[in-house]
């Protein structure tokens, strides 16, 4: 196995870690707070570190596996997604949360205001940090995209050419990372109450929807090549997972906007956020069974070189 077999995977068992790392935090802090409403509010207990630090860490290997077609576009989206998730907690109600104070207006749902400060630094690195890698994703594919060039001329010439081929892949996630934040952004400075209110649900259910395209992306149309097999029944679970999403995201939105989502027991949101983590694992097993055994040029960077061209003498 080389080192970049070895980074490959490792970086795939990584991101079913996270999700582990979650839900060990989630059961470690039940015992003390008993079970809070939701998994997102576990963010205003101590296991706040653990759940921002996974989702992190997530969203970082997902944009670095992310693959290659129509795939790498929703999934580069759903990985510049997920950082909001952790940023921006869920509102909660007064009580909700032992031992945390909330005082909203509405007497409904609202950020206590000891977390703001924390979301608008957490908001602010995000846009910033987001903006300097779509501009240094564009300076590396125009660089990318001159040696291509200056490469294939020299073959012409007699050299050998080994353009990496990357640069139009760049420019999609680019593209892509681009328009998330210039979402979060608007919405962040132009409407800054209902960013606070709405972005956490929102940017999960994008996340988990997205997640939801990918696999029927895999169901219809599976990508193919040297260690991505196309088998039967990767495509009918894939499928089965879409559904499977869709239908568990919409019974939870359908609980938030209706006000049930923590009414009861066990809380309906408590149970479609781990429902969702725990269908997230089954497409990443998936996706790794299915590219286990792939080089996949999209982390290599390169393409094989092309053969060297003979001068005529």
């Amino acid at each position: 196995m080389t080192a970049l077999e070895r980074t490959y995977r490792n970086g795939r068992i990584a991101i079913g870690g996270t999700v582990l790392l979650i839900g060990i935090a989630v059961v470690v802090t039940s015992a003390r707070t008993g079970v809070l409403g939701s998994i997102s509010a576990y963010y205003y207990t101590p296991a706040r570190n653990v759940l921002v630090g996974s989702l992190l860490a997530a969203a970082v290997a997902i944009l670095v596996l992310s693959g290659r077609g129509a795939q790498r576009a929703l999934l580069d989206a759903a990985a510049v997604v997920a950082p909001v998730i952790a940023l921006v907690p869920t509102p909660v109600r007064a009580g909700a949360v032992p031992g945390v104070a909330v005082a909203c207006a509405s007497g409904d749902r609202c950020l206590p205001e000891g977390v703001l400060p924390d979301v608008e630094v957490g908001v602010t690195v995000y846009l910033i940090a987001g903006a300097l890698t779509v501009a240094v994703v564009l300076a590396l594919a125009a660089l990318g995209a001159a040696r291509d060039r200056a490469a294939w001329l020299g073959a012409g010439a007699g050299g050998s050419a080994t353009g990496h081929g990357s640069a139009p892949g760049a420019l999609v996630s680019a593209g892509v990372a681009f328009g998330v934040l210039a979402a979060v952004a608007a919405g962040w400075m132009l409407e800054r109450d209902a960013f606070l209110a709405n972005a956490h649900l929102v940017a999960a259910v994008v996340f988990f929807g997205l997640v939801a395209a990918v696999a029927v992306v895999n169901a219809v149309a599976p990508p193919s090549g040297p260690g991505v097999p196309a088998v039967p029944w990767l495509r009918r679970s894939y499928g089965v997972l879409a559904v499977a999403l869709v239908i568990d995201l919409a019974v939870t939105v359908v609980a938030v906007l209706t006000g049930h989502a923590d009414d009861t027991s066990p809380p309906p949101l408590f149970v479609g956020e781990a429902v969702a983590l725990a269908l997230f694992v089954v497409f990443w097993v998936l996706q790794s069974v299915q590219r286990w055994d792939d080089p996949d040029p999209a982390v290599r960077g390169s393409t094989p070189p092309r053969p060297q061209a003979r001068v005529q003498r």
